[in-house]
């Protein structure tokens, strides 16, 4: 029963909470949290003591607040969502503390810009709720992951009915080995139906409390708060400009696959606006499409570039995958994994437990604890995948010694850049062969053609898919997009950027946002659309280091120390300066572009074009009229 003494408590805290929503402080960013009249501290030594003693309790609070996440995301119980709600309201009771010693610095006209970015990090990343908001903002979001990581579909024809299906690997084996296009769309709706459909009301009820959090700080929504990480005033501009670069390569890609997708399923209706049905492309999200390259391979007659079979044919285990990843780091001269990622990484699916098998790597801030989760398979995909997340902890090694503001990538594409940036030298077939696991590769014009669309299928394909679902996001974050509209504008961007449209008709009682853990973990996903970008700026700047001599598209930096100087030399700043420092000292530019990708893919670009010709090119901006009821 609730008394009348707390019904009085809970409404004077509303009270308080809605007055200051309805007559919000000055943003923190401009004027602070400091009332008292004392001077401004001035004295930088001081400064920097201040920080020396600030940040081992800061470190303590998020570390524990990343162990309590960790604890859920691998053991999916009510304790441990309960656990990690309040491990993050202690350390954002610890971190408004922090930024009320903060304001008693004059910090905005600090002389040392290292000292003044410190500063300028802990202000500006602050949000600012009353606790029982910041408390609901953090439930929201357990219960979300919880909803998505436990997420089964069940009742498939022929089957027991008791019988139900994980995505990783039930769902996307499915989405990916299947040629049963009813299969196929049972697979597709039912994760959506299992997932989105579930959590809407609760997304809504999310993004409101975050677009309040960031307004405290001076920002006009949770999306300007976002981008602002990038430290561009042009970004949005930028990005559109990066996609236009693009975009030719993309329809030339689109269109071959879109005929060979027509050939293959003749009784599938495809709209005679250009685009492709979503369910085809071989992955649940069509983010990406590396699937179907048995049915894309230019030169089918020579051996395919998929080397999963002679994964399993060595007993490969995912351990091994891993400790093939740490020995390609160690070549460069970087640093080993040490001993606790071997100990307490969770790198397959636990029988025991419901647990959240995206893959994703973790930094625990004590210089010591290092984890990778990943439900692990032993194929290509997950080859990938491994090196990929082991270049996340490389990136998080690196700057281990960073004071705990600076423990960040140069921006968040950078972070994203790292893994791939790997990828790109151990998918080589030069690579493959010096490991023995690429023994028939034949190297010719087949075989290279076969490798660049392999590439292509997951490098290029993806761009799109990466582009538009912050696009999607902070249009949510604006009002532009409100809940009744999530999914029409879903899509809207998916037809326009991606070419693709929804197998079924789409309704708004949907949230097919929702099916993509990016969403409900709130993962802000434009650093991939740029991470993917940049590699290639990277890997072009990397291979010049280690006098690579063949085409971009097939250098491998293994066993390169001059390249890994040059990288682990940009790894160490985390975001200890703006990122275009970082950037330009590794490729020598300070803007990103698209030039490196499409010097890599050339020979390809080349190829796609004459097989298209007198073929329709492209497809409508807007979605086809059967899209939507």
């Amino acid at each position: 029963m609730i008394t009348s003494k707390l019904v009085a408590v809970f409404l004077l805290v509303l009270l308080i909470c809605l007055t200051a929503h309805s007559n919000p402080v000055q943003p923190l960013v401009n004027d602070g949290l400091k009332n008292d009249p004392s001077p401004l501290i001035t004295n930088e030594t001081e400064a920097w003591e201040w920080v020396a003693r600030i940040n081992p309790e800061y470190e303590k609070f998020q570390s524990e607040k990343v162990e309590a996440d960790w604890n859920h995301s691998t053991n999916l119980t009510e304790h441990n969502a309960k656990i990690s709600v309040e491990k993050k309201l202690q350390l954002t009771n610890f971190t408004k503390r922090l930024v009320s010693e903060a304001m008693e610095f004059d910090w905005k006209n600090f002389k040392d810009p290292k000292l003044k970015r410190l500063f300028a990090s802990m202000v500006k990343r602050y949000l600012n709720l009353c606790e029982f908001k910041i408390s609901r903002m953090y439930q929201l979001n357990a219960e979300m992951r919880a909803l998505f990581g436990k997420a089964k579909v069940c009742n498939k024809t022929n089957e027991p009915p008791n019988k139900c299906f994980v995505v990783d690997p039930d769902l996307e084996k499915i989405m990916s080995k299947s040629n049963d296009t009813e299969e196929i769309l049972w697979a597709w709706k039912g994760w959506r139906d299992e997932t989105g459909k579930k959590f809407k009301d609760l997304y809504e009820e999310f993004v409101g409390l975050y677009n309040e959090s960031t307004l405290w700080i001076g920002y006009k929504d949770a999306g300007e708060y976002l981008r602002d990480v990038y430290e561009t005033p042009t970004f949005v501009d930028d990005l559109a400009e990066l996609m236009r670069e693009i975009q030719p390569f993309y329809r030339e890609l689109h269109a071959y696959v879109r005929r060979r997708l027509m050939a293959q399923y003749p009784n599938v209706s495809f709209p005679t606006q250009g685009h492709i049905p979503a369910h085809l492309l071989g992955n649940m999200w069509a983010q990406t499409w590396e699937n179907l390259e048995p049915l894309l391979r230019p030169f089918p007659d020579r051996p395919s570039v998929d080397f999963t079979d002679e994964l399993i044919k060595q007993n490969y285990t995912a351990l091994k995958l891993f400790q093939l990843s740490d020995e390609f780091f160690k070549s460069l001269g970087l640093i080993p994994m040490p001993d606790p990622f071997w100990q307490k990484s969770m790198i397959v699916r636990p029988a025991d437990r419901e647990v959240v098998c995206h893959a994703s790597a973790w930094d625990f801030y004590n210089k010591k604890d290092f984890r990778i989760k990943q439900c692990t398979t032993v194929n290509s995909r997950y080859f990938l995948t491994t090196h990929h997340e082991m270049g996340h902890i490389q990136y998080h090694l690196q700057y281990q010694n960073q004071p705990i503001q600076f423990k960040s990538g140069a921006n968040p594409g950078f972070h994203e850049a790292v893994g791939d940036l790997i990828y790109l030298s151990t998918v080589t077939p030069e690579y493959l062969k010096s490991v023995g696991l690429l023994e028939n590769f034949v190297d010719d014009e087949g075989g290279d053609l076969n490798f660049l669309m392999n590439q292509a299928l997951s490098k290029v394909a993806f761009l799109p898919f990466g582009y538009m679902i912050d696009q999607w996001r902070w249009g949510v974050f604006s009002g532009h997009t409100p809940k009744t509209l999530y999914n029409k504008r879903w899509w809207e961007n998916r037809c326009k950027y991606q070419g693709i449209y929804p197998p079924v008709k789409r309704t708004e009682h949907d949230f097919d946002a929702g099916s993509k853990f990016h969403v409900p973990n709130n993962t802000p996903y434009i650093r991939y659309f740029v991470a993917h970008v940049i590699v290639f700026q990277f890997h072009e700047a990397l291979c010049k280091a280690a006098n690579n001599t063949r085409p971009l598209h097939r250098c491998n930096i293994a066993n390169s120390k001059e390249a890994g100087r040059k990288l682990a030399d940009v790894l160490k700043l985390g975001s200890s300066e703006p990122w275009q420092i970082p950037f330009k000292k590794l490729t020598g530019v300070e803007k990103m572009s698209a030039n490196a990708l499409l010097n890599y893919f050339k020979p390809l670009i080349d190829w796609l074009k004459k097989q298209n010709e007198g073929e329709k090119v492209g497809w409508t901006e807007e979605c086809p009229p059967e899209s939507f009821e």
